[in-house]
């Protein structure tokens, strides 16, 4: 089967997701990278692009440039990444899928509900697909919780704790740093910091595995951390539409936490704990039974689990390739087998609305808040 063709924009030189995404997208032989306008700076993306073995008339100066250079072409890119600062995502997500591309933004999709809505009408007019790196939802054991849940192994939820909570942004001295600054700066973060940037993932999460969405919020916010506008600390208590109570931390301060991504989902019958720096575990605990530790690789497993595993048991398989399993997933889905985990536009608004639900529950002391999109409610 011929590969499907890849191009990227933003991710240059430098990039902390770039790589990521450009492992992920080759890791399985599904797709090659053929275009790319990696830099806001025009030579440096295009020698960089280059480099890493794009023909010279594919590296491109800037999206535009890229855009127009590939829409009319025969052999025209598959899927587009844009992996660009959070305020160009609307922008550039809007005129690839008008142009019939498929797109994977990263997160968040956009800087507003609007612009999210407007997103998945789009999507849905010129019938491509938008999806939305929420990476960590295609770990194979995240896939497993989620099978369980379905499965009914936990009963109905009741409680889902979630936190994505580092450490790396604490030092005030290093504040000015532009690829820490920048995040905490409305003009490219949008409204919300800490929240927009790592405790959607975490939301996202819990929703994905409790196969629910969230319904309303209160939200705590503080900025620890003085010259910062935006929150480096949150604190979201939140609903889900059917009834499970949800608590949420994330924090950029939280010196010593490393990556710190968990959840624990707590039902009638069941808990089950995962953790992103012990991702290949599952810890799963029946009423009145014994806690067990399920690995990734053993016999078992749900498929979807199965199918997204590369190496047997006790080998670990990281961030890299769980962004590789969203490549899987979009592979199959642009060839029109779309997979059921796949995170989409919808996810994307979803998020959205939740951030601008939080940063106004912030504002009123932690007033309850709809979290739903206008066009979910």
């Amino acid at each position: 089967m011929a590969k499907l063709k890849w191009g990227m924009i933003g991710g240059g030189e430098g990039s902390q997701i770039g790589p990521a995404h450009r492992l992920g997208a080759l890791a399985d032989g599904r797709f090659e990278f053929t275009a790319g306008a990696l830099d806001h700076r025009a030579d440096v993306g295009r020698d960089y692009a280059k480099r890493l073995g794009v023909a010279t008339d594919r590296a491109y100066g800037d999206w535009q440039e890229m855009l127009a250079g590939e829409k009319n072409r025969d052999d025209r890119v598959d899927l587009v990444t844009v992996a660009t600062p959070n305020a160009t995502h609307f922008e550039i997500t809007k005129s690839y899928l008008e142009s019939g591309f498929n797109v994977l933004c990263e997160k968040p999709m956009t800087m507003t509900v609007d612009e999210g809505e407007a997103i998945v009408r789009i999507a849905k007019l010129t019938g491509k697909i938008c999806a939305v790196n929420y990476c960590y939802s295609a770990y194979p054991m995240v896939r497993q919780a989620r099978a369980m849940v379905r499965a009914g192994d936990l009963g109905k939820p009741r409680l889902v704790v979630t936190n994505f909570s580092h450490g790396h942004h604490g030092d005030a001295t290093d504040a000015d740093n532009p690829r820490v600054r920048w995040r905490y700066d409305p003009a490219t973060a949008g409204v919300s910091g800490q929240f927009a940037d790592c405790g959607i993932h975490a939301l996202h999460m819990a929703s994905f595995i409790c196969d629910d969405n969230v319904e309303k919020l209160s939200a705590d916010f503080a900025s620890t951390i003085s010259s910062r506008e935006l929150e480096d600390d949150a604190m979201i208590n939140f609903r889900m539409t059917g009834g499970t109570v949800g608590r949420l931390w994330t924090s950029s301060v939280a010196i010593g936490r490393q990556h710190g991504f968990d959840i624990q989902v707590f039902g009638e019958t069941g808990g089950l704990r995962w953790a992103s720096e012990q991702p290949n575990q599952l810890i799963y605990t029946p009423v009145g039974g014994r806690t067990q530790i399920i690995e990734k690789g053993e016999p078992g497993l749900c498929e979807d689990t199965q199918r997204l595993s590369r190496v047997a048991i006790a080998h670990p398989e990281g961030f890299p390739l769980a962004v590789a399993n969203i490549y899987c997933d979009l592979a199959d889905a642009i060839r029109g087998e779309m997979r059921d985990g796949l995170p989409n536009a919808s996810d994307g608004v979803r998020s959205m609305a939740a951030v601008h639900a939080a940063v106004a529950s912030a504002k009123e002391a932690g007033v309850w808040i709809d979290a739903r999109p206008p066009m979910f409610r």
